[in-house]
């Protein structure tokens, strides 16, 4: 097997070309992958002075595989995302939450010398997704991080399509989250600070859009959920008041909430990370089966390319998802 390109985090934070050598034999499961695109994820500017290959949203065509491999083939496409490996064997993985297990491998803190970034890579075939036909290779990318976060929080918490389903932010993960909850056949309310993305996000599906805005918000029906998609904490003066009893999704940083409107509407605060496998391929299914497909930008998988898309998105100028290509 030969010595591949990856692109590396530096202290400069500009991405560079480097090399990445393996085993000349696959082992056990491995998969050796040449990689066609790869979504940008706000993740990715986290590392990018970390000295460590870059990217978790990998589309690829399998070019070899080890003897314990199953079934995948030669020539097939698949995807991976944030998980490398779990232990197998824990509570969390024989529950089908390997997302949760201890000893869990996790981009930014193992495999540091590849990821989807780059020409190819080797991954375990347990942890790689076939891509269905109805998906491209760019718009299947970003599902692969993006998409099944937002998939996680409607289905690992049993969303149902008699609900209303608040999106807050209109952005990489909000646009997608939007689709999904439709078509999951959600009421779907979405929450922006201002008008300006109403017709887009009527297009992907909303069906009542709300700026946050104002002094009091009205939404025509309580929201049975809301799943906030924001890099910031919404004002929950405002937004506590439009949830029916039910599950509240939340974003990071520290939760700071006001006690009596959570307790008096017995309203439940729930955190998500990416979907576990079982979820991650319905995920695939059910985006292929509806057409839902990310709004992209695309860039060519170079180190200008890389280091546009990055200042593109951290300036917040990307619309929705960058994807680099080969």
């Amino acid at each position: 097997m030969p010595s591949f390109t990856v692109f590396k985090g530096t202290k400069d934070g500009y991405p560079k070309k480097s090399i990445t050598t393996r085993p000349d034999q696959l082992k056990g499961d491995q998969v050796y992958t040449r990689i066609t695109a790869s979504g940008l994820c706000g993740t990715d500017l986290h590392f990018k002075h970390v000295d460590m290959v870059l990217g978790h949203e990998g589309i690829g065509v399998v070019e070899a595989v080890g003897p314990e491999v199953k079934d995948l083939k030669k020539g097939d496409r698949v995807g991976w995302g944030y998980e490398h490996d779990c232990c197998a064997r824990c509570r969390e993985c024989l529950k089908g939450n390997e997302c949760y297990c201890p000893e869990r491998a996790m981009y930014g803190d193992a495999d540091l010398d590849q990821g989807s970034f780059g020409s190819h890579a080797v991954w375990r075939e347990a942890f790689l997704f076939k891509i269905p036909d109805g998906l491209s290779d760019e718009a299947a990318a970003p599902l692969q991080c993006g998409g099944a976060t937002v998939w996680n929080a409607l289905r690992a918490y049993d969303a149902q399509p008699t609900e209303t389903v608040g999106v807050m932010g209109v952005g990489g993960l909000g646009h997608l989250a939007i689709q999904f909850a439709a078509k999951m056949g959600c009421r779907v309310v979405v929450l922006s600070g201002s008008g300006a993305k109403r017709d887009e996000a009527i297009r992907l599906g909303a069906h009542d859009f709300i700026v946050t805005d104002q002094m009091e918000l009205k939404p025509t029906f309580k929201l049975d959920r809301l799943l906030v998609t924001t890099s910031s904490m919404p004002n929950w003066d405002l937004v506590l008041p439009l949830m029916a009893p039910g599950p509240l999704g939340i974003a990071s940083g520290n939760l700071v909430i006001p006690y009596p409107p959570l307790l008096q509407a017995g309203i439940t605060i729930q955190g998500s990370v990416v979907a576990p496998r079982r979820l991650h391929r319905q995920m695939l299914d059910f985006a292929a089966l509806h057409k839902i497909t990310p709004v992209i930008e695309t860039f060519p998988m170079t180190e200008e390319g890389i280091r546009e898309a990055m200042q593109k998105l951290e300036k917040g100028d990307m619309h929705f998802r960058a994807v680099l290509k080969n």
